[in-house]
């Protein structure tokens, strides 16, 4: 990490704008298809719904909505949906990798960005030949909930003002 105050840090605390929620599904079985809903409640084990609930590091999984159509470009069509990439929610408008070992909120949801989430070998099965290649790198984020809450499409997304709540800064 940089050190608080520094001016690196201070850059990449700086974003040009909030993001917002594009997109939100659950997997209610192991295997199953992914159901985009509206609005999720989430708990520090996960998303009520979502197979998923062993809270942790991973309890919330994010993926970039910009990154769809380059997913999509790099196996030559069109941006895929985002169910098939098994993430729990997609962010537009705000670098998903800046707020990795960062606290956002999401809505009135607090969480803490973990480590990267790579893509899995259903990649293939889901987007065919090339699929696990395409998604490396913009796989998204897993994160941690440190304030549980609801979350809905449109809500805003952003760096927490206050870092001390993971021990961060």
């Amino acid at each position: 990490m940089t050190k608080p105050g520094s001016p690196l840090r201070s850059m990449m605390d700086r974003q040009a704008q909030d993001g917002r929620v594009a997109w939100i599904g659950l997997r209610p079985a192991r295997k199953a298809e992914i159901e985009a809903v509206n609005a999720a409640e989430i708990t520090r084990d996960g998303l009520v719904g979502d197979h998923w609930t062993r809270g942790g590091p991973r309890a919330v999984t994010l993926i970039q909505w910009e990154h769809l159509p380059v997913i999509g470009a790099f196996l030559g069509r069109g941006a895929p949906a985002p169910e098939l990439l098994r993430r729990n929610i997609a962010i537009a408008g705000i670098n998903l990798m800046g707020l990795r070992r960062r606290t956002f909120r999401v809505g009135d949801v607090v969480l803490r960005g973990t480590g990267i989430c790579a893509p899995c070998s259903r990649m293939e099965e889901n987007l065919g030949p090339g699929g696990y290649a395409a998604v490396r790198h913009h796989g998204g984020i897993g994160a941690e909930v440190i304030t549980p809450g609801r979350i809905r499409l449109g809500d805003p997304v952003r760096l927490a003002e206050d870092q001390s709540e993971t021990g961060q800064s």
